[in-house]
């Protein structure tokens, strides 16, 4: 993966987030890595409101979301991010301990690229997430413009 992709993590859980980002960092991925602890700043990040850090046009990004996160959940950042036009470009994974097969039915007719059901078990957590490090490894992404910037 090239240096410039940014890996924007979603995730209110510090403990889930710290393994995602020890994980990713054991199978070879050194992109930079954005923590995001609910789904209102992952939405100011990217579509770039308020005052905080914004997302850099001509930058690619890969977005691994949470579907339960305070303040707004994972599914409706998936359905505003899949509803704008520039943005739907943005690979999104959804990284949850659910794996109702409606909520998976759901996020994918919404837009969400896969769908990564969080293991309880540690050791299955930790390869799953190998393993999304090393298809983050040969993915290629597009880069984010848009009129919001």
């Amino acid at each position: 993966m090239q240096q410039e992709v940014v890996i924007l993590v979603a995730e209110d859980d510090e403990g889930h987030a710290g393994l995602i980002r020890k994980n990713l960092f054991r199978a070879g991925i050194v992109n930079e890595i954005k923590h995001f602890v609910d789904g209102q700043e992952i939405l100011n990040f990217i579509f770039c409101l308020g005052n905080g850090p914004h997302r850099q046009k001509g930058l690619s990004y890969i977005l691994l979301l949470d579907i339960r996160m305070p303040k707004v959940d994972g599914i409706e950042v998936l359905r505003q991010i899949k509803s704008d036009d520039e943005l739907k470009k943005m690979p999104v994974v959804m990284i949850t301990t659910t794996d109702d097969p409606r909520e998976v039915e759901h996020c994918h007719s919404l837009g969400c690229n896969n769908y990564i059901t969080k293991p309880v078990e540690y050791e299955a957590f930790v390869n799953a997430i190998r393993q999304l490090g090393l298809f983050l490894s040969v993915v290629e992404l597009p880069q984010l413009n848009g009129k919001n910037l």
